[in-house]
């Protein structure tokens, strides 16, 4: 039991240092890029005295350093405010989680508080990431255990070299690929955005789901046909067949136990990957997710929108890696 508590210990320590790292690196790469932040939103013909007072509003004219540590001061501090008692301008850019007022700053282009955004936005990229897996799974997992059990076959090489295609191909050209077919020369699913209700958002999610679901789908079936044909000529799995089970059964029971371990992980570390890393396909299908949210921040100079967009994505990200290593764990006896 101490050891398992060292060890969750050890966990989270490194969980945030990962976070911390990803989202300094993250705020100085921003501040370094080329541009003028306030020029780009004020504009060519802005006078310089309003770019001088913008620049001072938002703490820009400070130095680079002085900037990060109000940047970590606003970002979790411990709220003040009493009920009933008015919010300033400052604490209405953030949250409060407990008695931890979480502040990510206001965006420039969106003219919001950060963390508003995020709330607004997120909800999309979790839909996105939700419709891509269940595609994933579905053709992924499919065609891995009817490959592992064809090994050698034509279908089974056929099967490789089109997933091999898939997972080389970058995910922009799948998706302009099934934008011509499934929608300019089929007609299947719409081009022009959301719409006004939930069939039209379900409409919509077609093409991006499909992008990423077949490019999910095409590591997935790799690795999952690897991973059976490993288990497939373990002792284990011959001495099942030895004892009558059939060639099916001994692939969907016997051996796909033993790997189903792996698979979940991988497959929740693909979900993880997905809230924050479909920034392609986001921008590709305008889906309004933290994908294009992000786009938006790195072309416009948003600072406080990009940080905050990467510091959302890498917490997901250090969820994902913890919930798939104990689904591993909690499938896999081997790894206990």
């Amino acid at each position: 039991m101490r050891r398992l508590a060292i060890a969750f210990v050890k966990r989270v320590l490194v969980a945030g240092a990962i976070v911390w790292g990803v989202t300094t690196a993250t705020w100085f790469l921003t501040a370094a890029l080329p541009g003028d932040p306030v020029r780009a939103v004020l504009g060519p013909t802005a006078s310089p005295a309003d770019v001088e007072r913008a620049r001072h509003v938002w703490g820009l004219d400070q130095p680079l350093y002085v900037r990060y540590v109000h940047f970590l001061e606003r970002l979790i501090h411990r709220s003040s405010e009493t009920p009933g008692t008015p919010k300033s301008d400052h604490a209405s850019c953030g949250r409060l989680v407990g008695s931890v007022h979480v502040d990510l700053g206001r965006s420039h282009i969106y003219n919001a508080p950060v963390v508003d955004l995020i709330e607004k936005k997120l909800p999309y990229s979790l839909r996105l990431a939700l419709a891509a897996m269940a595609v994933q799974i579905v053709i992924g997992f499919g065609l891995g255990v009817f490959t592992a059990m064809r090994r050698g076959s034509r279908a089974d090489e056929l099967v490789l070299a089109a997933s091999t295609a898939l997972s080389a191909a970058p995910t922009f050209v799948i998706g302009l690929v099934l934008q011509y077919f499934l929608a300019h020369r089929l007609g299947w699913v719409p081009l022009d955005g959301l719409g006004v209700g939930p069939a039209d958002e379900a409409r919509a999610l077609i093409l991006p789901a499909l992008t990423l679901g077949c490019y999910g789908a095409a590591v997935l079936t790799r690795f999952v046909r690897a991973e059976l044909v490993t288990a497939l000529v373990e002792p284990f799995v011959r001495t099942a067949r030895a004892k009558g089970a059939s060639r099916t059964r001994a692939a969907l029971v016997h051996a796909l136990r033993s790997s189903i371990g792996p698979i979940a992980q991988l497959v929740v570390l693909e979900l993880g990957a997905l809230v924050g890393g479909a920034i392609v396909t986001e921008r590709l299908f305008r889906w309004p997710g933290l994908g294009d949210m992000s786009v938006a921040a790195i072309q416009n100079h948003d600072a406080q929108a990009l940080v905050g967009v990467t510091l959302v994505a890498s917490v997901v990200m250090v969820v994902a890696t913890a919930i798939a290593d104990l689904l591993n764990v909690a499938l896999d006896p081997r790894q206990r």
